[in-house]
C-alpha cells in the first residue's frame, strides 16, 4: 500500500494497521455494492473523508470522555459506519449495529465473518423504538451514535432510553444553529438529558461541515419512550 494514496489527514488520526484493516473494508464494500447498493461513498475522498475520518474524528476530538473498552450501539447503521469505524479504531469495545433493512444488516454480517474484526459484533435487524423497550438493552450502553438517521429531536428520543447514567449519545450533524438547540434541549428536557458537549470542524478536502452534538441523561427516562414505531419520526417530541 503506498502511503500516499490515503489522504495524509487520516494518519494523524489512525495507525497504519487501521489503515489496512479500513482497506479491506472499502474492498469488500465494493464487491458487496455491485449487488446490493449499500452506499455511493466507496472511492477515493468520498470514502476516506466522508466515510472513515467523519466516522472517527468525534472519538479523538471531543473531550473529557474515555471511548475506550465500551459497550456501543450505532442506530441505523447503514452500510456500517460509523460503526465499523469505530469498532477498527476501539478493538476492546463491545459493538451493536442496529438497522430496520434486513438486506443491509444481512450484508454486514457477511462483512462481519470475512474481515478480521477483534471486537465482538452483534447485528441487529429490528427498530430501536422496539429494542429500547427491552430489558437487555434498556440503559445498557455507554455511547450510542446516529448518523444520517433522522432530526436530532427525533434521535435523542432513540438514544436516551438505551444509555447507561453515564453514557455519551454522539449525533452527527452537518449545519446546526440557535433553533436546533432550543429544539434539542426541549426534547432532551422530557427525555431527561442535557447536551454535554458540541464540536465542530471543516472536514478535508472541502467535504463540507459537521457538527458533533454529545447528549447524556441526567435522569431516568420515562418509560415511555421512546413511543411506539414511526412516531417519534413523525411527531418529534420538539414541536
Amino acid at each position: 500500500m503506498r502511503k500516499e494514496s490515503i489522504p495524509f489527514e487520516l494518519f494523524e488520526l489512525i495507525t497504519e494497521e487501521e489503515i489496512l484493516m479500513f482497506k479491506e473494508l472499502q474492498i469488500k464494500l465494493r464487491e458487496l455494492n455491485k449487488r446490493i447498493n449499500l452506499t455511493r461513498l466507496i472511492e477515493g475522498d468520498d470514502y476516506w473523508i466522508s466515510q472513515v475520518f467523519d466516522s472517527i474524528w468525534p472519538f479523538k476530538f471531543i473531550p473529557n470522555y474515555n471511548f475506550n473498552n465500551k459497550k456501543f450501539v450505532d442506530i441505523g447503521c447503514g452500510c456500517g459506519f460509523p460503526g465499523f469505524a469505530y469498532a477498527i479504531t476501539h478493538p476492546d469495545s463491545e459493538i451493536y449495529l442496529i438497522d430496520s433493512s434486513k438486506k443491509k444488516t444481512d450484508a454486514l454480517k457477511s462483512l462481519i465473518k470475512i474481515i478480521n474484526f477483534k471486537n465482538n459484533i452483534f447485528v441487529i435487524n429490528d427498530r430501536v423504538e422496539n429494542i429500547a423497550h427491552q430489558t437487555s438493552f434498556r440503559n445498557s450502553f455507554n455511547i450510542a451514535t446516529t448518523r444520517a438517521v433522522s432530526i436530532p429531536s427525533t434521535v435523542s428520543e432513540y438514544i436516551l432510553p438505551i444509555l447507561k447514567t453515564k453514557g455519551l449519545g454522539v449525533l452527527y450533524c452537518g449545519k446546526w444553529s440557535n433553533e436546533d438547540e432550543n429544539s434539542l434541549k426541549k426534547t432532551l428536557k422530557i427525555l431527561g438529558g442535557e447536551i454535554k458537549a458540541r464540536e465542530k470542524i471543516l472536514l478535508p478536502r472541502n467535504k463540507g461541515t459537521r457538527n458533533i452534538i454529545c447528549i447524556q441523561p441526567n435522569r431516568v427516562c420515562p418509560e415511555t419512550y421512546p413511543r411506539s414505531v414511526g412516531k417519534p419520526e413523525k411527531k418529534p417530541l420538539s414541536s
